[in-house]
């Protein structure tokens, strides 16, 4: 499979996401930049509390902890979806019919737990990698060169 012109490649980490479309040729790829967003989340300290919550039993002197939300990995769940559904709406209205879609591992699985059917058959290859801040014609030459294996 090539990178062929028109195809979209969704690149997204828990607080960047892109969308390109390549404009140019599978010989000579350029992407396009079709949506783009990126999102700060603060640490789980500075979200809530970081000690974890206690429980009384209710029998004898025991106290047991709770373990602790992890505020900042929801953050980046959130958004994650959010722009699953963006993407979702977005490839509907502009009639993307091919998506190459490049998340780190932790996101690919929630993503792929959360994509809807119509979505997912518009995927035609997921690469397990973060190039979330990588330039796009970095993203290109990675994408072309996982599509070529």
């Amino acid at each position: 499979m090539k990178l062929e012109k028109g195809l979209w490649v969704a690149v997204v980490d828990g607080a960047h996401g892109y969308i390109y479309s390549n404009e140019g040729t599978a010989i000579a790829p350029r992407l396009a930049l079709v949506h783009g967003e990126a999102k700060t989340t603060p640490s789980s300290t500075e979200l809530g509390r970081d000690r974890p919550s206690r429980a009384h039993s209710g029998h004898g002197q025991n106290r047991g902890a709770f373990e602790p939300d992890d505020l900042h990995q929801r953050g980046e769940d959130r958004f994650i979806g959010a722009f699953i559904e963006r993407l979702d709406q977005a490839s509907a209205q502009q009639k993307a019919a091919k998506i190459v879609l490049v998340a780190p591992p932790v996101a690919m699985g929630m993503i792929r737990k959360s994509v809807s059917p119509a979505l997912k058959a518009r995927i035609v290859h997921e690469i397990t990698a973060d190039y979330a801040k990588h330039a796009p014609d970095q993203i290109a030459a990675a994408v072309a060169k996982a599509l070529e294996g």
